[in-house]
């Protein structure tokens, strides 16, 4: 069978404004699934409460009006159900985290929140005790053939703890775009560093923090790492998670290495170039106690499925996350729900609309799975499981498109994506956007990793191809200036916040479009024979390539 280019699948699309017209997301039923699903009734949809009984219950029934078919886990009688389990983990410490940094035999405590912010373990212990482990600078932990990279240098990290810095070697350093220049690879991510460290077999990796490579201060590390810690279960949480992982103000990692008779900034200078040694912090040690408390929920992720005509095991795969934050800290207002209206029962009532008009249309060849996830706000890890634990193979699965939030100010003149993601989805993307005439910009922070930090993610981290849509800030009313006050505003005083409720001053005419132009190129890879491909230099073209000769 010839195939047939994306752009004359997508320009016959743009030619049919009579079939569009019938088939048009609704902003008014948009309105209408946010204004339940962020009402206080739903108590801020927090995993495992009864706020996500609600939560399910209410994106299963959608499911069923419109005649979708239920696509989770096996129902036991030859059918599936509407879910998926996915089982997590907690973690806190219980009672004071001691740690102290010996040098040259004087033990100097440091302060749990302030000077370092060790994260509860994942690992299923009840306490956690290291006595005077050495401390060994391993650059920025990257370990990457395909751009002849190796900080470790054979490095034995056994018994060990290591330092690392945050982001890539190129962040500050002219590499000649080894690592994208500035633009965060998945190498910067504290995240690999951790998983990284647990491949090698360390006893810990502590993350030095530095404002500006981390693309956040030090109260959010601090807000972020010294809580409750989430994870799903996994067979072998030793194989991505250390015993001890947290981070460092660099102040204090100075200070050691000066203990050492070393220069921090001159040996973060070496750390960027290719030939980087490990680095031992002599007469420098590191002791940390604390007891730990361990808990176990279950939480849902729900699945739709339309069945493909021809080629039914080849998956399409719309996503958005329905969690929140559940029941909070109150705000001056005394309001303690975290309702999470934009973030994401809008990313959900985007994911309903699609369905109803997948719903609505002839089946193409491929099938397509509508995909509501749990625990984004905990790490990810609905997506994270479902990538560790799929429902369909994930080598026939063509493609994620991704929603979370969306526009409440009206139409913008272009698109986005969270991040860079050197795939061929993101130009897919700004092809059927030119033809709709609007524009693709490009993430303005690329620094700052965004593609690393949302729900497809964990997909691409296996090697699927997967973007994250993001509204555009050029609006139709006032430009980049109206769309960016507009955002700055939602970020300053609603976002993870109680504010984050539905608004009837909400324009979802702009959320509207943006979800129907998701619904144009998904339809076009659900009809295509083609398979997305990530770019040469993407750190998950390897991953992918290696499950190929399932998709000939």
């Amino acid at each position: 069978m010839a195939r047939v280019p994306v752009i004359v699948l997508l320009l016959a699309l743009a030619a049919a404004p009579a079939a569009q017209e019938r088939l048009s997301i609704d902003p008014a039923r948009m309105t209408e699934h946010v204004k339940v699903l962020a009402s206080d009734d739903f108590e801020g949809r927090a995993p495992a409460t009864h706020g996500e009984e609600k939560t399910i219950a209410y994106i299963v029934k959608q499911f069923q009006v419109l005649g979708v078919q239920p696509g989770g886990a096996p129902d036991g009688r030859g059918g599936r159900s509407w879910t998926q389990d996915v089982p997590l983990t907690q973690s806190d410490a219980a009672g004071p985290v001691t740690v102290s940094i010996g040098t040259n035999g004087a033990a100097r405590p440091l302060r749990q929140g302030d000077d370092i912010a060790i994260r509860a373990t994942h690992l299923p212990t009840a306490r956690v005790t290291v006595t005077n482990a050495p401390l060994v600078f391993v650059g920025f932990g990257v370990s990457a053939p395909e751009r002849k990279w190796d900080d470790f240098k054979g490095a034995d990290l056994r018994g060990k703890i290591g330092l690392v810095l945050i982001n890539d070697p190129d962040f500050e350093a002219d590499l000649g775009g080894r690592f994208n220049g500035k633009a965060m690879t998945y190498y910067g991510r504290w995240t690999y560093k951790f998983e990284e460290a647990a491949r090698r077999g360390a006893l810990g990796m502590l993350v030095v923090h530095e404002t500006a490579p981390a693309s956040y201060g030090w109260a959010t590390v601090k807000n972020s790492n010294t809580n409750t810690m989430v994870d799903i279960v996994r067979t072998d949480p030793a194989g991505v998670h250390p015993p001890v992982e947290g981070w460092i103000q660099r102040e204090i990692a100075s200070e050691l290495f000066k203990s050492a008779g070393l220069d921090f900034a001159a040996e973060k200078k070496k750390a960027q170039r290719d030939d980087f040694k490990p680095v031992t912090l002599a007469n420098v040690t590191f002791s940390l106690d604390y007891q730990v408390k361990q808990s176990r929920v279950v939480s849902k992720n729900v699945a739709g499925r339309l069945e493909g005509r021809s080629h039914a095991d080849e998956t399409v795969i719309y996503t958005a996350h329905w969690d929140h934050l559940g029941v909070g800290a109150p705000d001056a207002r005394g309001d303690r729900i975290y309702n999470g209206a934009r973030d994401n029962a809008l990313g959900i009532a985007s994911l309903l609309e699609i369905a109803r008009l997948w719903a609505a249309a002839p089946r193409p060849g491929r099938s397509v799975v509508f995909l509501a996830l749990t625990a984004e706000e905990k790490g990810l890890l609905g997506s994270e499981y479902y990538a560790q634990q799929p429902l369909y193979p994930l080598e026939k699965t063509v493609a994620v498109y991704n929603m979370d939030g969306g526009s409440t100010w009206g139409p913008s003149n272009d698109v986005a994506i969270a991040g860079e993601g050197k795939i061929s989805l993101q130009r897919d993307l700004a092809m059927a956007a030119r033809l709709k005439g609007r524009e693709f910009s490009p993430d303005p922070r690329p620094e700052a990793g965004s593609f690393f930090r949302s729900d497809h993610f964990p997909f691409a981290k296996v090697g699927v191809p997967a973007i994250s849509f993001r509204s555009g800030e050029n609006l139709e009313k006032g430009g980049v200036a109206a769309g960016k006050a507009a955002s700055d505003e939602y970020n300053e005083k609603r976002y993870h916040q109680p504010g984050d409720e539905w608004s009837p001053t909400w324009d979802l005419t702009g959320a509207a479009r943006d979800t129907e132009l998701l619904y144009t190129i998904g339809r076009d890879m659900a009809s295509a024979r083609r398979w997305p491909e990530w770019d040469q230099g993407s750190e998950f073209k390897a991953i992918r390539d290696k499950s190929a000769a399932a998709r000939r």
